[in-house]
């Protein structure tokens, strides 16, 4: 084939490769494409119930609740008119689903005549059982417990009206002698101050509560949440000047998250390639004609972009901040390639892809291999990176064979470098010792390696907003002492027996310091309200015996009626009525942070208990109640998934070793693949005896780094088979590796910059192996 006949084929061939990448690129919708959400880098079909909780309360009410506090000029509480005027403007924007100022009385007020309404379905069961229980432990007899009701009922009506409390619910007593409405204030007032601290100007701050109508880590709920409240603040500054409004939410801090990550993933990948091409100027000459070395690099980039977006529907934006490392690796071919003096003057560019085709396939298709065994973790961040990092290096082995098949010259000259073979014998001998007993002295130190998984690190740090959200929750009652526990089922009532299995273990274990509130006390169990319908229907002749009663202590039980009439009616259609339905119209009425206590619907029901001095220990596992720390519970199932990573990874080095020996035999193999295993485990142990915790990201960055080095042994032996010294391209590919994940060390993101750190440093240290162990004593022949 002809010189022009070759450019030609191979223009066209790399011309419509981008273009159609570039379609695809071009016609994607990036907000629904790309996730910002740290949960998202965790499988939504998560094993752990306790990481599905998490993962559905965060998707639900929870994050989309945001705070307000509001503050006048001085800084001292805003009127709570002035909050009502505020909560008010924002409920006239459909971006929020419910706004409650916590001054504002009626919300509450709504709740209690719900409750009132429906005392009967929902309060009178647990009555009922309480009061079976305290006949039972004073040793009453069962056969006759409707007259003792009804004479512990009159007597302790007349116990409370003669209690200070009895003057807030004096006119609800005709209608409520069972006490059903003081005693639910009764067993929630331990609690109540756990939801937040109570209203009213004089006790605290002027909040506001609210919820927005969509996700907080979409679009929407973003942008046009921050114009809402802005023009809710604007209006509500009119009637109140010098009015301040503090607030924070999920979505601020996914809006600042979003703002910096897509900062980072700009200047990170600039970095990296500004990087790799000073290297290469520096040592090459003819600057111009190093630039040909870009085109095969952004062609892989494109590549892996177009590959991991068509393989997953949504793609973590870390993926393509840590892909900035693929620029590193990609240029990897192209120095290899263009930097190979032909074997003879006129040997054709043909000729000379098919006699590297050996070096090339082999640390390409191992490296491959080992990251695709990646798409088997469980984590969705790995199987992406793996899919993003292996697609990268297929495309950038084929862009770079397609691309320099277009240049009339295809090779590169280097200035002169002679590394370690600058140095006499004897002095490489020297230095190879020493590297040795360095290595030897590092390698206690794997045994002192600590771990800390910490999901913080996933994210940018925001000290400002943190901050803020620690003040504003402070205010609204959220503080270090208070334990969230989520109590689940399959369904409604699952869940609510197992929330009585919490309380009963809860009562023991906590003792009388931990004060705790959740709807149990408000939502009763099957079993309760069918026990309550057959006492209702068995015992007709209860409100005649209770009459009695009242009128035995001295009450006129004609002001009764009330609660008689009502009685009447759900004695009658106590069969008829569906607690599901009362539950149902309850939760349609709870609003504010109450609503938070309880979820019903879909797959998975559950109620969050509050609890202030929680005990130590945790919940038994037939309570089916774990502790709802989102930090704690996410930080251990990462701790899990290290576990797991780490078992891939070693399966994908022994898939990376096994086609080294299968390619270059048993001996000379192993001389090979000892490099880049010698650098990991010389490195860890150094990391070893700094103490430096190490995470995912470290066994990651491990990772790459054992695939990118292999590649340069792999180079150097071919090398080394003609007895002469590593070549150039080595050096330079290990040089702008170095580069490329240099910038990567200088993310504000932790988890970046320790897989940056690491792969660095394996490739510095793999370097200097190279540089003075030479492969003299392999046998095989080229």
């Amino acid at each position: 084939m002809t010189f022009r006949r070759r450019q030609t084929l191979a223009a066209g061939i790399f011309s419509a490769a981008v273009l159609l990448g570039l379609a695809w690129i071009a016609h994607l919708d990036f907000g629904s494409k790309i996730s910002t959400d740290v949960l998202d880098l965790l499988p939504s079909g998560e094993r752990s119930p306790e990481l599905g909780l998490v993962r559905s309360l965060a998707s639900e009410a929870e994050a989309r609740t945001m705070l307000f506090v509001l503050t006048g000029p001085s800084g001292a509480p805003a009127p709570a008119e002035a909050g009502q005027r505020f909560a008010r403007e924002l409920a006239l924007d459909p971006v929020f689903a419910e706004v409650v100022a916590l001054d504002d009385p009626s919300p509450r007020e709504t709740l209690a005549r719900e409750l009132f309404e429906r005392r009967f379905t929902l309060l009178f069961p647990a009555w009922l059982r309480e009061r079976e229980a305290a006949q039972a432990a004073a040793g009453g007899d069962a056969a006759h417990f409707t007259d003792w009701l009804a004479a512990d009922t009159a007597d302790g009506l007349n116990r409370f009206l003669a209690s200070p409390e009895a003057i807030a619910f004096q006119d609800l007593v005709p209608s409520d002698p069972l006490r059903l409405m003081p005693g639910l204030v009764d067993r929630l007032k331990g609690g109540l101050a756990l939801v937040g601290p109570d209203a009213g100007p004089a006790a605290g701050p002027t909040r506001v509560w609210a919820r927005i109508a969509v996700s907080p880590l979409s679009e929407a709920g973003q942008a046009p949440v921050s114009a809402a409240i802005d023009r809710a603040v604007h209006t509500t500054l009119k009637a109140y000047p010098g009015l301040v409004v503090g607030y924070t939410g999920v979505n601020r801090f996914a809006a600042a998250s979003k703002a910096r990550i897509q900062h980072e993933l700009s200047w990170l990948n600039s970095l990296s390639l500004a990087a790799v091409i000073a290297v290469a100027l520096v040592f090459i000459r003819g600057a111009h004609r190093a630039l040909h070395l870009v085109p095969p690099v952004l062609a892989a980039t494109l590549g892996a972009w177009v590959c991991v977006t068509a393989a997953f529907p949504r793609v973590h934006i870390l993926v393509f901040v840590v892909g900035a490392l693929l620029t590193g690796v990609a240029v990897d071919y192209g120095f290899y390639l263009y930097m190979q003096p032909p074997a003879r003057p006129d040997e054709d560019y043909v000729d000379k892809v098919r006699r590297l085709a050996k070096p090339l396939l082999s640390s390409c298709f191992t490296t491959v291999a080992g990251f695709a065994l990646l798409l088997f973790s469980e984590l969705p961040l790995i199987r992406q990176l793996g899919a993003f990092v292996g697609a990268g290096l297929l495309c950038a082995l084929a862009a770079a064979v397609v691309y320099f098949a277009m240049l009339p010259n295809t090779f590169l000259d280097a200035r002169p470098f002679s590394g370690g073979q600058a140095l006499p014998p004897a002095a490489r001998q020297r230095t190879r010792w020493v590297l040795l007993t360095l290595w030897v002295a590092a390698l206690p130190g794997l045994f002192r390696l600590t771990w800390r998984d910490d999901i913080r690190e996933l994210e940018i740090p925001s000290p400002a907003l943190q901050r803020e959200d620690a003040r504003i929750r402070a205010l609204f009652g959220e503080g270090a002492d208070r334990t969230v526990y989520l109590t689940q089922g399959a369904t409604p009532a699952q869940a609510r027996v197992a929330l009585e299995r919490f309380d009963t273990w809860l009562d023991r274990a906590g003792g009388p310091r931990a004060k705790s509130v959740n709807l149990g006390p408000v939502i009763p169990t099957a079993d309760d309200y069918a026990r309550a319908v057959r006492f209702a229907q068995d015992h007709p002749d209860f409100p005649a015996k209770l009459r009695a009663a009242l009128a035995a202590d001295g009450f006129d039980e004609s002001g009764f009626e009330p609660f008689f009439s009502a009685y009447g009616r759900f004695a009658r259609g106590a069969a008829g009525t569906s607690l599901d339905d009362s539950i149902r119209a309850l939760t349609a009425k709870l609003g504010g942070p109450v609503s938070l206590l309880v979820h019903f619907g879909g797959s998975r029901s559950w109620f969050v208990t509050l609890v202030s001095d929680a005990p130590a220990a945790a919940p038994p596992p037939e309570t089916q109640t774990v502790t709802a720390s989102q930090l704690q519970s996410l930080n251990r199932i990462f701790t899990d998934y290290r576990r797991s990573a780490l078992w891939l990874s070693l399966t994908g080095l022994a898939i990376v070793g096994a086609g080294v020996f299968a390619a270059y035999g048993l001996r000379d193999g192993l001389r090979i693949f000892a490099i880049p295993c010698g650098a990991c485990l010389g490195l860890f142990g150094v990391f070893g005896w700094l103490g430096w915790p190490l995470n995912l990201f470290h066994l990651l960055g491990a990772f790459l780094g054992v695939c990118l080095t292999h590649n340069y042994s792999i180079f150097s032996a071919t090398s080394a088979y003609r007895r002469e010294p590593p070549p150039v391209s080595v050096r330079l590919s290990a040089l702008t590796a170095m580069a490329s994940f240099g910038a990567l060390a200088c993310s504000s993101i932790p988890v970046v910059r320790a897989l940056g750190e690491t792969v660095a440093l394996m490739v510095l240290a793999a370097l200097l192996v190279i540089e003075f162990e030479h492969f003299a004593p392999l046998t095989r022949k080229p």
